[in-house]
């Protein structure tokens, strides 16, 4: 059975039943071990992370009391105040904020890995087979209540959750009327009370600002291995790095059944992003499911189940469904829709976060769509290579597409407004907006990033002409000198991905000798990189709202494009203790401020 185990953790019904035969025990016995031994392997695997958290807020809290020592012996002993006019002593100031928040972020995520274990002395052991026996009983008796919830009320909820998602991703008028100005369905919010205010189990709350969106398209991508990634926390997170931040499967209430894992059910906690500091992230917890309707159609559900007050986001049902079509085809229909309190959102993106286009489902399904391109790419073996001057061996394209990846998603986790990053403003002369900037501190333990003190700044920035157009000028190397520093001698690895929604140019100077060694075949992750680059978003040409509260209706308007600059440059090989000093901020500022008023010259478009 470990032997097999090893090979397939969820085996078939076909291979349990012949291993039952060989070692002449009943198949029960077989499908509860394969469970218990599962069981075991997640349990390691959550004591190891919860251990590496723990050790992570331990040298936060370190370092949060190190911030607040200096603070203090930076203050006049008289009247307590500490000197306003020193740039340097804000920054520290709003440091010690930002470290104080994300101590606060990563105790929560730690409180919801550990929450399983909740009045428990400790975790379970699984290591006889009394404890097994034990563990079988616990499970038919498993925890009672999930975030105030039975678990059999989550279950009907999830249940109804996909009675509603089937019908919102299959009825028309006049549950969702089309708009021809925006080319997309708006959810007529009356119809939709109609329809389900006895099945929505959050339709009693305060109203509060409401999302809702449908799209439909077809991914090269079979319909099964889909499913597998969306039920794959970390598959999940990876195929939508440019949305999702933060990513954990906090409880698995239903395992499921099969490859398939029709009528698995687990509870997950999720950080989308917009690729830019500028726009809050919207945490979420919801339960995710899935089910199998038919040999080729199966349904991925999210449900929000809690009700406390103090959630800003609740994500009512929402998902997708999957039909496998023919030559490893599939066709998704995906609806989004979501319950939150309006936020303070900065004028440049408040109209494209305002029409819901921001987290809508447009946007999920042209990232699966482009992402699914590329995973079939880098599998191909029908690409010719015989004129290439550069990659010729379908070993040498896989081994530079995961470096490209991989530095892509880097840019990705840098750029946004999630936790994982501590934001300073910083006034940046002719820019528009102010710059942002964080630091992190590589001391050697991740071989893909140059070690030493590391400077992030970001800019957003509105500019009057098309997204193609910009995106055009980026990538055009013959242009490159016009929006950069003219390049050294060094190779630059450049990862350019488009669709209708966002565009991302990103690109970092790598090694040649490595990069030539990645071009033959040889594993990549080891060479380091530090991506810049940019992400291009329409600002809003389509600004009807995403629901009808009414029979009126706003016309679109004309538009520009919303562009964010990143750049990250290591400042210093040793690490001072003071973290950043004012001349690398002042570095920053400067090279910052250079990249954009190049590309308003370049494009020829005016300051205001």
């Amino acid at each position: 059975m470990e032997a097999l185990f090893k090979e397939s953790p969820h085996p078939d019904e076909k291979q349990r039943q012949q291993l039952s035969k060989r070692l002449g025990l009943a198949p029960r016995q077989v499908k509860f071990w394969f469970q218990n031994r599962r069981t075991q392997i997640k349990a390691i695997q959550e004591r190891h992370e919860n251990s590496l958290l723990k050790s992570e807020i331990e040298k936060l809290r370190e370092e949060s009391r190190n911030l607040r020592e200096s603070k203090k012996k930076a203050c006049c002993p008289k009247c307590g105040f500490s000197g306003r006019g020193s740039p340097a002593m804000v920054a520290e100031e709003q440091q010690l904020k930002n470290e104080n928040a994300r101590l606060k972020s990563e105790v929560e995520i730690l409180r919801g890995m550990v929450g399983r274990f909740s009045g428990r002395a400790s975790p379970p052991n699984f290591s006889s087979s009394t404890d097994n026996e034990q563990h079988i009983m616990n499970s038919i008796q498993h925890e009672d209540r999930l975030f105030g919830l039975e678990k059999s009320k989550t279950l009907d909820i999830v249940d109804g959750a996909t009675s509603e998602l089937l019908k919102m991703a299959t009825t028309g008028e006049p549950l969702w009327v089309r708009s021809i100005e925006a080319r997309r369905d708006i959810l007529d919010y009356n119809a939709y009370i109609k329809e389900f205010s006895q099945e929505n189990s959050t339709i009693g709350r305060a109203r509060k600002s409401i999302e809702a969106s449908r799209e439909s398209g077809v991914v090269f991508l079979d319909a099964p291995r889909l499913v597998q990634a969306f039920m794959d926390v970390n598959q999940w997170k990876d195929m939508f790095a440019c949305m999702v931040s933060k990513a954990a499967t906090v409880d698995v209430i239903c395992e499921g059944e099969g490859p398939n894992r029709s009528g698995a059910v687990q509870l997950m906690s999720v950080e989308l992003q917009m690729l830019t500091p500028m726009v809050p992230t919207r945490e979420l917890h919801f339960v995710r499911s899935c089910k199998q309707l038919s040999l080729d159609k199966w349904v991925i559900v999210d449900v929000s189940v809690d009700n406390s007050e103090g959630a800003n986001h609740w994500r009512r049902p929402s998902g997708c469904i999957i039909e496998d079509q023919s030559n490893g085809h599939c066709k998704v229909t995906w609806v989004e829709h979501s319950e939150f309190l309006k936020s303070t959102t900065t004028p440049m993106y408040r109209t494209i976060v305002n029409s819901g286009l921001a987290f809508g489902a447009a946007r999920w399904l042209a990232t699966l769509h482009l992402q699914c391109e590329r995973l079939v790419f880098s599998v191909a073996t029908n690409v010719p290579t015989k004129d290439s001057n550069g990659v010729a061996t379908l070993a040498g394209r896989k081994s530079v597409l995961c470096l490209a990846h991989r530095m892509t998603s880097a840019f990705c986790r840098a750029v946004s407004a999630s936790s994982h990053n501590a934001w300073t403003r910083v006034p940046v002369q002719g820019a528009g907006e102010d710059m942002r900037v964080s630091s992190r501190a590589n001391l050697g333990d991740d071989p893909g990033e140059p070690i030493g003190l590391i400077a992030c700044g970001v800019v957003s920035i509105w500019l009057p002409v098309l997204p193609s157009v910009v995106l055009e000028f980026l990538r055009d190397e013959t242009r490159r000198h016009e929006a950069n520093e003219v390049d050294d001698a060094s190779w630059i690895l450049q990862d350019g991905c488009a669709h209708t929604f966002e565009s991302m140019l990103v690109y970092a100077k790598v090694d040649v000798e490595g990069m030539r060694a990645a071009m033959t075949g040889r594993d990549s992750s080891g060479l380091a990189v530090l991506p810049c680059g940019f992400s291009i978003l329409p600002d809003g040409l389509e600004s009807r709202p995403p629901v009808i509260m009414n029979r009126g209706g706003e016309a679109a308007v004309d538009g520009g494009s919303l562009v964010t600059v990143m750049r990250q440059m290591v400042v210093a090989e040793a690490l001072p203790e003071a973290g950043l000093r004012e001349e690398h901020l002042e570095g920053m500022r400067s090279v910052m401020s250079c990249l954009v008023n190049n590309i308003r010259t370049s494009l020829m478009c005016d300051e205001a």
